[in-house]
C-alpha cells in the first residue's frame, strides 16, 4: 500500500483541527472501534490534552494535541508496513477503459496500482480562495509551497459536486483559527491550560452574525459563537471563529499581543472548503470509475475528522473486497456510521442539500441522530448493536 502526500506532512487540515468525540461523534468513534477501525482513535484519545469538557452546543469534547498528532500517525502508518511518499503531488490519471492503471505525479513519476482511493479533500487551490473567498489565507494546506490540489476523479472524467453556502455561492470558510498560546496573557494560558476552554465577551460593536453563514461548520454556527471568544486548548489555541481582524482583536483583554499560526491571514480570511465532491456509492465507490474509491470530504458535504475516518475505513476495506471481486460493504442505516453516509448522499443529490453539512458533532445531523436514537455514550449499548448486526471487528477481517 502506498499513500501519495502532497506536502511535508500528513493529515491536512487534521494538522490544525482536535476537537473529537463531541455530541454525536462520541457515538460514532465507538462504532468505528468495535467495527475494528480503532488505531487513529486509540491516538487521538492517548494524545488529548483534555477529555469529557464541554463547550457552548456540545457536551464531553475530547481535545487532542495538533503539536504531536502527525509524528504519532506517521509512526503507525511505517509500523504497518505503508510506503509513505511525501512532498508528491498527484496531477494526472492514466486510464484503460474505465480504470485507473497509474497516477502520474507533477515530476512525470508514474505510481501504478490496481485500487485507488481518493482523499485529496475539497480546498483549494489558491484560485478558488480568491474566487469563493478573500484570497489565500496561507493556511496549514500551503498551496503556494506545495502546488495545488488536484481532483483526481475530475481527471478520470467524473464530474465533481460543488458545495453552497445559503445564498447559492460556492464553498465555505473552515471555521476555526490558530493562535500562539504564547501570544496570549498569562491568565488565559493558564485557564486553558486547567480547563482547555475560555469564553470571552465580544465588544458589542464587534459582534457580526452574519459570519456565522460563512461557516463550514454549522454545529457552531451558534448566537454562543459570534458573541463570544471561544478558545479551546489543542496544544495552540483554537479559535472558533473564520477569522478575526488582529487589530480588533487585540483590543480584547488577555489578547493584547495575539498572534496566528493558523492560518497566518486569518485578519482577513480562511480556507475555502466543499468545492470539489465525487459522486459516490454509500459503499464509497465513485460512481463512473471502476477502480475508485474516495473518503472524508471528497466523498460529501462532510465535516470533521471523525467524519473522514469513518468514510477513510469503509473506504480502505472496501478497496479490497472490489480487487477480489467480492460485494462491497455498506453500513447498516441502523448505525449513525451507516445512516450518515446514506443520508449526506441522499441529500446531495438535491439543490438545498448541497447547502448542507454534515457532521456526527452538531447541527441537522446530530438532530436527526437524536430523533433516530442513534445517538448513546453508552459503550456497551454500542457493542451490542454492532455484534447484533454481525459487524464486530469487519475491518479486521483478513480478506486475502
Amino acid at each position: 500500500m502506498t499513500i501519495i502526500e502532497r506536502t511535508d506532512m500528513l493529515l491536512g487540515l487534521g494538522n490544525v483541527g482536535g476537537i473529537m468525540r463531541n455530541n454525536g461523534r462520541y457515538t460514532a468513534s465507538e462504532e468505528s472501534i468495535f467495527l475494528g477501525a480503532r488505531e487513529l482513535f486509540n491516538i487521538t484519545d492517548r494524545v488529548s490534552r483534555h477529555v469529557d469538557i464541554d463547550f457552548p452546543g456540545h457536551k464531553h469534547a475530547s481535545l487532542y494535541d495538533v503539536t504531536v498528532i502527525e509524528p504519532e500517525i506517521r509512526r503507525l502508518l511505517k509500523d504497518m508496513g505503508i510506503n509513505i511518499q511525501l512532498m508528491k503531488r498527484a496531477t494526472n490519471v492514466i486510464k484503460d477503459c474505465n480504470k485507473i492503471t497509474s497516477i502520474v505525479l507533477s515530476d512525470d513519476t508514474i505510481i501504478d496500482g490496481d485500487m485507488f482511493i481518493e482523499t485529496t479533500g475539497s480546498t483549494g487551490p489558491m484560485g478558488n480562495c480568491l474566487k469563493y473567498g478573500n484570497g489565500c489565507s496561507m493556511c496549514i494546506l500551503r498551496c503556494p509551497s506545495f502546488g495545488p490540489r488536484v481532483s483526481i476523479s475530475s481527471k478520470a472524467g467524473i464530474e465533481d459536486i460543488l458545495g453552497q453556502r445559503g445564498d447559492g455561492s460556492y464553498g465555505a470558510f473552515s471555521g476555526s483559527c490558530k493562535l500562539s498560546k504564547d501570544s496570549l496573557s498569562d491568565e488565559i494560558r493558564e485557564k486553558l491550560d486547567k480547563d482547555g476552554l475560555v469564553v470571552i465577551s465580544i465588544p458589542k460593536d464587534d459582534i457580526k452574525l452574519d459570519k456565522l453563514k460563512l461557516k463550514v461548520c454549522q454545529q457552531y454556527a451558534l448566537k454562543d459563537f459570534a458573541e463570544n471568544i471561544i478558545l479551546l486548548d489543542t496544544g495552540h489555541a483554537k479559535l472558533m471563529t473564520p477569522f478575526y481582524p488582529l487589530n480588533k482583536l487585540r483590543r480584547i483583554k488577555g489578547l493584547e499581543n495575539a498572534r496566528y499560526i493558523d492560518p497566518y491571514a486569518g485578519s482577513i480570511g480562511n480556507s475555502v472548503r466543499y468545492l470539489s465532491i465525487a459522486p459516490r456509492s454509500n459503499s464509497m465507490k465513485v460512481i463512473g470509475v471502476d477502480n475508485l474509491l474516495c473518503a472524508g470530504e471528497k466523498s460529501g458535504l462532510f465535516v470533521g475528522h471523525t467524519e473522514a475516518i469513518v468514510t477513510g475505513s469503509l473506504a480502505g476495506h472496501n478497496s479490497v473486497r472490489l480487487y477480489l471481486g467480492m460485494p462491497l460493504l455498506e453500513l447498516p442505516r441502523n448505525i449513525a456510521s451507516g445512516d450518515i453516509i446514506a443520508y449526506s448522499n441522499e441529500q446531495i443529490q438535491t439543490e438545498d442539500g448541497k447547502k448542507k453539512r454534515f457532521t456526527f458533532s452538531g447541527s441537522l445531523y446530530f438532530e436527526r441522530m437524536k430523533e433516530l436514537g442513534l445517538y448513546t455514550i453508552d459503550k456497551e449499548e454500542i457493542k451490542n448493536k454492532i455484534e447484533k448486526i454481525n459487524l464486530n471487528n469487519i475491518y479486521d477481517t483478513k480478506l486475502m
